[in-house]
């Protein structure tokens, strides 16, 4: 049977085996509504506090900030539609040209639906969003300002912190970011953050697990109307076990990403070394992007046929966020950056983990090779 090498976590990650053994016994044994008012929900309901009370500790915030969801598309689309809907007097939203499409469609459904101004930031070259051009889009209407962390297919890091201390500084508007492709990849501090997103299947958690950090003065209207779960602000059984276990993800993610961090570097570096000794092979990814990312093209074969011939000898890749996988367009994040439209439809991306190898990266380059012998 071929030997399957799995380069694609920035899709989503192996449920790591801790999460997994405590997961099991969580759902066996804690089954109950934790809204249920007899001593088993009441328990159920004590466990999703102390792990909401955890979250709240990694994450240095308070736990009524913490809003349990299915993961970082709900949360992003509530944080954008609870928090400016709840606002009728501001009517303009900031964002950028290259966010995930949870970010980028609520956007256009807010504007053509509800009637809201959109600014769309431009990105550079290196995939990042000017703090200049952040200032200069702010205005009296703003509302609310969202930009990612890291991006998903580059792996460019926005300067989160700056941005955030400005939009703080020089307006009344709120600042969301999507923390979805940064938790354990880069320094963390959510001190001018308003609103964050985060899934837990990125983090070698569950699917269909997510939270979203919502500070307690943020105005926000419920995505999701049921009953009081979550203060109110997210209707719907909780999905209790996933909760609890949420708490575990994140702690072994943010553990993990330190230990890990050099390791998974020295894996970049060969994978770069490479790469660039390949002719044709163009580097998309900024020379400071995360670790566990590396976007590039082969501008002579299509991302399509790129990802088939690299699934027949073993290898598991993306071209772009696994959302448009299908899609046959050119990737909007290269494209956004500068890159022609055939660079951008002949990329892939290998998002590297702890998992990873020295020699699964050079069977990786020794495939590539040969599928460039034959194809390019």
């Amino acid at each position: 049977m071929q030997h399957r090498i799995y380069f694609d976590n920035s899709s989503t990650t192996a449920i790591h085996p801790e999460v997994l053994k405590t997961y099991e016994s969580l759902l066996e044994k804690y089954y109950v509504n934790s809204e249920s008012l007899y001593d088993e929900g009441s328990e159920v309901h004590r466990m999703m506090e102390k792990a909401r009370g955890a979250i709240a500790g990694l994450l240095q915030v308070h736990p009524a900030d913490i809003i349990f969801t299915s993961g970082s598309s709900e949360s992003n689309s509530a944080a954008l539609k609870g928090c400016a809907l709840a606002q009728k007097n501001r009517k303009h939203i900031i964002t950028s040209a290259v966010e995930h499409s949870s970010i980028l469609n609520a956007c256009d459904q807010l504007e053509k639906v509800f009637g809201y101004r959109i600014t769309y930031l431009p990105v550079g070259r290196d995939g990042k969003v000017s703090v200049e051009d952040v200032k200069n889009a702010l205005d009296e209407d703003t509302a609310l300002v969202s930009v990612m962390y890291v991006n998903n297919e580059s792996g460019a890091i926005n300067p989160i912190g700056e941005i955030a201390e400005l939009v703080k500084k020089h307006s009344h508007a709120y600042f969301h970011t999507d923390l979805t492709q940064s938790i354990g990849k880069v320094p963390l501090d959510l001190t001018n953050v308003d609103m964050a997103s985060i899934s837990a299947h990125k983090l070698e958690g569950l699917k269909g697990s997510g939270i979203l950090m919502k500070k307690t003065f943020v105005p926000f209207i419920p995505l999701i109307n049921g009953g009081e779960q979550e203060y109110g602000l997210r209707g719907g059984t909780a999905n209790a076990p996933a909760d609890m276990v949420f708490a575990k993800t994140l702690r072994l993610a943010l553990e993990n990403g330190k230990k890990y961090h050099d390791y998974i570097a020295s894996l970049q570096k060969r994978m770069l070394d490479g790469l660039h000794q390949i002719e044709g092979i163009e580097i998309n990814s900024p020379d400071d992007a995360v670790v566990s990312t590396i976007n590039w093209s082969y501008e002579k074969i299509p991302s399509e046929v790129m990802q088939n011939a690299l699934n027949r000898k073993g290898f598991m890749v993306s071209a772009r966020s696994t959302c448009a996988s299908r899609s046959d367009d050119p990737s909007y994040v290269l494209t956004a950056m500068g890159f022609s439209s055939r660079r951008a439809s002949c990329c892939i991306r290998i998002s590297l983990s702890y998992h990873n190898t020295a020699e699964e990266v050079d069977a990786f380059l020794a495939a590539l090779k040969e599928i460039i012998s034959h194809y390019g």
